[in-house]
């Protein structure tokens, strides 16, 4: 029995990354093939140097010539190496190939596997961190069909012997996981990040599929990346599918709209198509080469307490079936938003906002923590000759309509708001429809749940009938408690 002492506290034990390879190697069972491009054969290393690893380790190759690989796996279409496509083909090819060579008569109860990476390190002049591809096919019963976990990888370490030993260790801890903590997928994502620090690597895209994660929504999981600290924000496509923010956002005119999008209402798709109106009037903007972002924060989502997926996965569905790409993010301010689209885009961006969300930007209290205060915010949120396309509103009170001509700004931000101002960086949505000024997505979330009827004509069609059909925000348990 292991001696205490007092004063001692209960903590978990992560097991180091020998233990968790050596674990693997003397599982009889467990076998397979490592296929690692562009940062060495790193995962393996560590089973090499574990003991044992004859047992687990059928091959380890690295097809690091592009002939080669092009020979091996087939030439990509986008003639790129580094990509979700060339990784789902690694995988997929040494899985075929283990299958053929170790025969199912001879070996009945062997755990088929194959580890794949195909990673660009940091370049020599180091203005390049480097991303990649990481993943595993395998099996946890000889007989079931196989399961496959990928993800996404951002480098963030200045040194390329320093990331190819952050990547050996990413691999240890996916292989050691995917077999061992596979029935608690949320779990199973932290443990990703043992012995590794979130400096060091971002992981901004993960994805499961097969038998036993069924259950599993992958846009759950993208959301523990953002609430976990691994990465500051996911994307999802109209198709409801994770996808990766530089698929989306490479070399693009970049429009964003922030909100709750509780429900979405007219008054979110008035702005948006009257954004998107002026936005493409723009120089240098082509409609073809535009991606409209909607984005929801984290704090947003966490405004009434501690995050409810369902009401996360509701907005997201309602968004999608819209036909718009959905961003969850980290980012309270709207620098921090630009500053990301800028890894991506040089392009032209623009920002489409209320009334109360640029009298917001103007507040200082939100740049308390920059040494340059709100001046170096604004000159992050500016300098790529971003504008503001701002929407109207109408005081419930006076009914009056304040744009950017009557808006109030704190005082000593006045001077600081004519400059943007009057140098065209906030431009006013003239064209929208007044009818629909008088809408509010938490008065009709609170129509939904005290059961009420009329908010359906506050909303766009598509989305009132998602809400009914897939009973979205609690619809149905609402009208039953009314009736």
């Amino acid at each position: 029995m292991p001696i205490t002492i007092m004063g001692d506290r209960e903590f978990e034990n992560v097991p180091s990354i020998k233990s968790k390879a050596l674990r693997i190697n003397l599982n009889e069972n467990i076998y397979g093939t490592f296929a690692e491009i562009g940062a060495g054969q790193e995962t393996v290393r560590n089973f090499f140097r574990s003991g044992g690893a004859s047992g687990t380790i059928a091959k380890a190759m690295s097809a690091y010539d592009k002939d080669f690989s092009d020979a091996i796996y087939g030439v990509e279409d986008d003639k790129r190496y580094v990509t979700e496509a060339r990784l789902k083909k690694m995988l997929s090819h040494e899985i075929t190939l283990i299958e053929e060579r170790i025969t199912r008569d001879k070996h009945p109860n062997k755990l088929f596997f194959a580890y794949a990476n195909t990673v660009a390190t940091i370049d020599f002049a180091k203005q390049y961190k480097g991303h990649g591809w990481v993943g595993i096919k395998y099996q946890v019963d000889p007989h079931e069909a196989y399961n496959e976990i990928s993800l996404h990888i951002r480098f963030h370490e200045n040194d390329a012997r320093l990331q190819q030993n952050t990547l050996g260790i990413l691999g240890v801890n996916l292989i050691y996981g995917a077999y061992y903590k596979y029935d608690n997928p949320k779990k199973l994502l932290r443990y990703l990040y043992d012995h590794i620090d979130k400096d060091q690597i971002e992981i901004d895209t993960i994805n499961f599929s097969g038998p036993r994660f069924e259950q599993v929504d992958n846009r759950l999981m993208s959301l523990q990346l953002v609430k976990n600290g691994m990465t500051d924000a996911v994307m999802f496509a109209p198709d409801g599918n994770n996808v990766l923010p530089a698929k989306i956002l490479y070399k693009k005119n970049i429009l964003a709209l922030r909100g709750s999008f509780r429900p979405v209402t007219k008054v979110n798709m008035d702005m948006y198509k009257r954004s998107l109106e002026l936005f493409i009037k723009e120089k240098k903007v082509s409609e073809e080469n535009t991606e409209v972002i909607f984005e929801i924060t984290l704090s947003n989502l966490r405004a009434e307490g501690e995050i409810d997926e369902r009401d996360f996965m509701d907005r997201a569905e309602l968004l999608c079936s819209l036909g718009q790409t959905v961003m969850i993010s980290n980012f309270q301010e709207y620098y921090r938003v630009v500053e990301y689209f800028s890894r991506y885009s040089k392009e032209r961006m623009g920002l489409a906002m209320g009334v109360n969300n640029l009298v917001d930007i103007f507040d200082e209290k939100y740049y308390r923590h920059l040494s340059g205060g709100i001046l170096e915010a604004f000159g992050k949120l500016f300098f790529k000759d971003l504008k503001v396309y701002l929407y109207p509103f109408r005081d419930p009170e006076t009914g009056e309509l304040i744009t950017s001509d009557n808006l109030k700004v704190h005082p000593r931000m006045k001077e600081l708001y004519k400059f943007f101002k009057y140098n065209g960086k906030v431009v006013d949505i003239e064209d929208y429809n007044p009818e629909i000024l008088d809408i509010f997505s938490r008065e009709v979330l609170q129509m939904i749940s005290e059961g009420k009827s009329g908010w359906e004509n506050m909303l766009p069609e598509r989305t009132t009938s998602m809400i009914k059909e897939h009973n979205l925000f609690g619809y149905k348990e609402k009208v039953e408690q009314g009736a």
